[in-house]
């Protein structure tokens, strides 16, 4: 079926060669192309038959309880509303003390809050940079 020159690659034209180097890339070629395309298709029905969507399992739980129409609303935690210039004077009048300077002396420029998720060690850190600063 094959000749022995194809198999051993000797006494080979150079059209011959590029034609076997052309098949053989061919060939490579659409077997990974083939074998990525199963991976995505498989890939693909474990999103479908393992993946529980979270929102509908919240909104299942959500309906089966429905509120008694005598009672009225569960009262949530009242949220403290602070007045929010007193917030940005107390703030200033915070840095001012821990710079020793006068609030005429200060220009703040805007407030945001931070996250106080830190760890102890991490927050030990920071006040030890800050306090090395000034």
């Amino acid at each position: 079926m094959y000749s022995e020159s194809l198999l051993t690659g000797q006494d080979l034209s150079l059209g011959e060669a590029l034609a076997t180097g052309g098949q053989t890339t061919v060939i490579g070629l659409v077997i990974v192309f083939s074998v990525l395309i199963i991976l995505m298709l498989v890939l693909y029905l474990f999103k479908v038959i393992f993946y529980k969507d979270p929102n509908k399992q919240k909104k299942a739980a959500a309906e089966p309880a429905p509120a008694p129409a005598q009672e009225p609303a569960a009262a949530s935690a009242p949220v403290e509303e602070t007045d929010e210039e007193e917030l940005i004077a107390v703030l200033t009048a915070a840095v001012a003390a821990s710079l020793n300077t006068s609030t005429y002396n200060l220009r703040i420029k805007s407030y945001r809050r931070t996250d106080n998720k830190m760890p102890a060690w991490n927050r030990a850190g920071v006040t030890e940079t800050i306090n090395n600063r000034f």
